[in-house]
Formats: C-alpha cells, structure tokens, sequence
C-alpha cells in the first residue's frame, strides 16, 4: 500500500519519513495542496531502481537487436566475450 503524506511532514516529521523508506524500502509519496508533489526513497532503494532500470532496457535492446539479425551466439560465445570485456581468466 502507498504511503502518501503532505510535504509539510517531510520538515515536521523528517526522522519518522527516513525510518519509513529504511525500513520499508518503499517510497513515500508527498503531497502540495492535495496534489502529487515528490518521492522519498532511500538511497538503497535508489540505486536498486536504477540497476533495475538499467537491466530492463539492455534486455529489451537485445530483443529489439535480435528483432533485426539473425546472428545467434552460443553460451560459450556468450561467456568469453563476458570474459574478455572483464579480463578474466578463462580457466576459472
């Protein structure tokens, strides 16, 4: 479920509004005269929608390329080019 408060708790209420996206994970809603204002989020909770974010659209430009091509790689093609873009041992 939302949490949606005013934006005047965010100065009243701030230590209350941090333990919430902490413990929660979930960001709160504020709100300006009744209308959508701002989100609160932890910064963990950040960066997880960021890297979720950034996963969802490489996949959906590699089925937009595989839309295009014909070109298909095998795991083992898959697995050295991800060796060789690291640099790591092809023996581990």
């Amino acid at each position: 479920m939302k949490t949606i408060r005013p934006v005047s708790d965010l100065r009243n209420n701030f230590s209350d509004i941090s333990k919430t996206v902490h413990e929660t994970a979930q960001p709160v809603f504020l709100t300006k005269n009744g209308y959508g204002d701002m989100v609160v989020l932890s910064m963990e909770a950040y960066e997880r929608l960021q890297f979720d974010s950034e996963v969802y659209f490489k996949l959906l430009e590699a089925e937009r390329e595989a839309e295009y091509t014909d070109k298909r790689y095998s795991p083992k093609e898959v697995l050295r080019a991800m060796r060789d873009a690291v640099g790591a041992n092809e023996n581990v």
